[in-house]
């Protein structure tokens, strides 16, 4: 069963490691939702910088420059290392990317190849032994060249102290599930929806923890639509031709919480964005969370982020 809040310690140093022509996108879907994610905490739990091997500012395949933090081998290690290379991965396939990586390996507790990072992880010797993935355009190419890896199709895969993940959709869904992994699903069905994010996998193929089954999802989806005139769960049960006793049993299964308690933290949700991003009074937060008296769901702002709504108000 997965958790539905975790306590987490220190903060998690993250490097992202970018070669020539890295997608923007899977970069932005693999530092996004750690931003997000610590804007829900409210605090910096993730922090990140980028490198690169010679420290030089390197180009997107987008065009877009990217001036580096400092050189992959001065940095001093923290809990991960994201590997980011796209298109031309042969080319930085080099003894001097390969002698990086192996001396980087040592100073980060996971190494995590994104899109077609994977191949220069797996060049490394990095993924030897491991269960592997890569953009699918190279899985075939990479099944061939590295047959000491378990080369697979999957979206992303994580094995041990080695991460890899087939491209930038996938990227999103992977560093959701750390998020999952570390702080409970609470926290990542926060960082989803703020994203209005779903999986591109199909119910019935779910290949990650923290994706729930499609009953939960619709039921999260008719919560959501619901926020001002709460549904009672028994109701929401039989819209989904289920049972109240068989939706619990899921939801606790799955989230690791009650459908109840899962829709309340929907609501004051709602209400700390509102808090944080309009000029409504609590009151009408109240009324647009579905609470027709503002001190109860003053109290129960108070019990969740441990802070009343006015402390959330952006100061002019």
């Amino acid at each position: 069963m997965r958790n539905w809040t975790v306590s987490a310690g220190d903060t998690q140093e993250i490097a992202v490691l970018l070669f020539p022509r890295f997608s923007n996108h899977c970069l932005a879907n693999a530092v996004e939702p750690l931003r997000a994610a610590n804007e829900f905490l409210m605090r910096d739990f993730y922090r990140w910088s980028f490198v690169t091997l010679d420290g030089e500012a390197v180009e997107s395949s987008s065009g877009l420059p990217v001036l580096p933090n400092c050189r992959l081998r001065d940095h001093e290690g923290g809990a991960s290392l994201f590997v980011l290379s796209s298109y031309d991965v042969r080319s930085f396939a080099t003894p001097a990317t390969t002698r990086a990586l192996t001396a980087a390996a040592r100073r980060f507790g996971t190494v995590a190849g994104m899109d077609t990072g994977a191949w220069l992880m797996a060049q490394a010797q990095l993924l030897n032994g491991r269960a592997a993935t890569i953009h699918w355009d190279e899985l075939t190419a990479f099944s061939e060249t590295f047959d000491q890896v378990d080369a697979r199709p999957d979206r992303f895969i994580i094995d041990g102290d080695r991460i890899t993940c087939g491209g930038a959709m996938a990227a999103f869904d992977l560093v959701l599930d750390l998020i999952c992994s570390t702080h409970g699903e609470a926290l990542g069905l926060e960082v989803s929806a703020f994203f209005m994010h779903q999986s591109a996998e199909p119910p019935r193929d779910r290949l990650f923890r923290h994706r729930a089954s499609a009953v939960v999802e619709q039921c999260i989806a008719l919560m959501s639509s619901s926020l001002e005139s709460p549904l009672p769960i028994g109701v929401i049960a039989r819209q989904l031709r289920t049972t109240q006793r068989t939706l619990s049993r899921t939801f606790h299964a799955e989230l690791g919480a009650s459908p109840k308690t899962v829709y309340k933290r929907l609501r004051l949700s709602a209400a700390r964005r509102y808090a944080q991003q309009s000029s409504y009074s609590v009151t009408e937060i109240a009324l647009r969370c579905g609470y027709t008296n503002p001190a109860a769901m003053t109290r129960a702002f108070v019990e969740e982020f441990g802070k009343p709504p006015s402390a959330f108000r952006k100061r002019a």
